[in-house]
């Protein structure tokens, strides 16, 4: 059994840990296809990409085991007031615990303090339970795609307003 959860920001030496993370979850849903984050080149240096100004990743850890990580970034295309809820991924073994929730609420929070007043997402129909999820923290479907993040395989968009 886990300990205590504890969060943090991305640290270059999370870089494996987290895309091992998200390409294990991608799998188990049998979405570990192109067009996601699965074969996204930066999916295996996201502490570079979050270097991007108005961005933020964050990491959950049990027993300093990632077990969750999730973040916002400023996608090409999005609105200016709008960021986008990125790469959002909890263990299956770390599930149920509220740290995927946790992981949003810390996205929101640097979401506002940058001067966003809105946040985007894209998912897929696989992934339902996350889907379930966003709609209790107040993500709305939305009838298109906003912004340009390459994922051409998600096909599901929501927008939640802070």
């Amino acid at each position: 059994m886990f300990s205590e959860t504890r969060y943090s920001r991305l640290e270059l030496d999370d870089n494996k840990a987290v895309a091992e993370l998200i390409r294990s979850v991608l799998k188990e849903h049998g979405v570990d296809k192109p067009g996601t984050v699965f074969t996204d080149p930066t999916t295996d240096d996201l502490f570079t990409l979050f270097q991007q100004p108005k961005s933020a990743y964050f990491v959950a850890k049990m027993d300093n085991v990632i077990v969750g990580a999730c973040g916002i970034y400023p996608t090409q295309g999005l609105p200016e007031s709008c960021v986008e809820l990125v790469k959002l991924y909890v263990s299956k073994e770390a599930r149920g615990n509220g740290i995927a929730t946790d992981l949003m609420n810390l996205s929101f929070t640097a979401a506002a303090e940058f001067g966003f007043t809105s946040v985007y997402l894209e998912t897929m129909p696989e992934l339902t339970n996350a889907i379930h999820l966003y709609e209790r923290v107040g993500f709305k479907t939305l009838n298109n795609s906003l912004g340009n993040s390459g994922h051409f395989a998600c096909n599901i968009w929501m927008l939640k307003n802070l």
